[in-house]
């Protein structure tokens, strides 16, 4: 199946019956796929009029306790990112994908990284986070969209699924054997309280600022606890490795063909790959600057990551970049010569 395919199957598997979107590419396959197989289960699928329409219907569904999602790229992204925000200030659970195409502006279709900051660092207005999964595979496509259904249930706020247009639009094969999932209790949900219980209010309106202090505080507490608990990355020939590269998503692929490259001429090369942009795989970055002597860090952009490596590192090592932007793929043979490049100068 395609990336995109693989993804919006695995959502219908992980209980999803809400779809709302709007067309833009590289994604468009996702909106496609969603039209034709909700109606026949009992589905919603709604083409809304615009993006900003779209995610404010993910809110209202969300409201109500169900499975919902959205999908877009890049600019699309941006034009939810209001309603982002009043997601998180109402402690909603929902999915949002971004099949990445490159910026700023209109840009192009190509695949790109550059939306990083955005994803990572909250997107919206306000004092907020989002998970933020990074899928390098079909597979992972189909898997983290399942992954992104049950932490955005847990802990009551948005996943992100963070792709780009290679891993969207590729076509690998996939397991869509999805384990049964877990009913999360959402006594917070407006569902009518048929007398039976007070009503709920879901809001994100706080006048008295000691309240809504207080309840950031409060939501706070559930990302640290998503922190310590919800990390997730792979490492790669790092028991030995001398310089560690650091890559997401396609970049990522790249980069293993990098490392494998620069070890068949001698340089001891690794990899980190976050599998979640957000939270960090913080600690084990950190471990890795006892050992390595320097960082490479390999995305689609003009480097935004890379700030974040650094921070997790206090800057222990120094750490490089390596990449392309603009919509063009970073090749193996660009990342080989920035390793060796490395080897040089340590």
């Amino acid at each position: 199946m395609k990336g995109n395919e693989a993804l919006a199957e695995a959502a219908v598997l992980a209980g999803c019956r809400h779809y709302f979107g709007y067309p833009i590419t590289p994604q468009n396959e996702i909106g496609a796929y969603m039209a034709k197989r909700m109606p026949p289960i009992g589905g919603v699928f709604l083409q809304a009029e615009s993006e900003v329409a779209a995610i404010n219907m993910v809110y209202g569904v969300a409201a109500a306790g169900k499975r919902v999602m959205t999908s877009s790229s890049s600019p699309g992204i941006s034009l939810k990112t209001e309603g982002l925000s009043y997601l998180a200030g109402s402690d909603l659970p929902a999915l949002i994908v971004n099949v990445q195409r490159a910026g700023p502006g209109l840009g192009g279709i190509q695949p790109s990284q550059a939306d990083y900051f955005q994803a990572v660092k909250g997107g919206g207005h306000g004092d907020y986070k989002t998970i933020v999964l990074a899928p390098s595979s079909v597979q992972e496509m189909a898997d983290l969209c399942v992954k992104g259904f049950e932490l955005a249930d847990k802990y009551r706020m948005t996943a992100t699924v963070l792709s780009d247009g290679t891993v969207g639009q590729m076509m690998e094969p996939v397991s869509l054997d999805i384990p049964a999932q877990k009913a999360y209790e959402k006594s917070w949900a407006v569902t009518g309280t048929k007398g039976a219980r007070e009503h709920n209010i879901i809001n994100s309106l706080y006048l008295d600022p000691e309240k809504l202090e207080k309840k950031i505080i409060q939501r706070f507490e559930r990302y640290r606890a998503a922190e310590e608990n919800e990390v997730m990355y792979e490492e790669y020939l790092m028991d030995d490795a001398e310089i560690c590269l650091v890559a997401y998503g396609i970049a990522a692929r790249v980069s293993k063909n990098a490392v494998n490259a620069s070890r068949a001429r001698g340089v001891k090369a690794g990899l980190i790959r976050p599998i979640t942009l957000w939270p960090f795989p913080v600690k084990a970055l950190k471990a890795a600057a006892d050992k390595v002597k320097a960082f490479l860090c390999v995305e689609l952009s003009m480097g935004q990551m890379i700030e974040d490596v650094r921070l997790s590192i206090e800057c222990k090592r120094p750490v490089h970049f390596c990449g392309r932007t603009g919509g063009v793929l970073v090749a193996p043979e660009e990342v080989t010569k920035a390793i060796l490049e490395l080897r040089i100068e340590n």
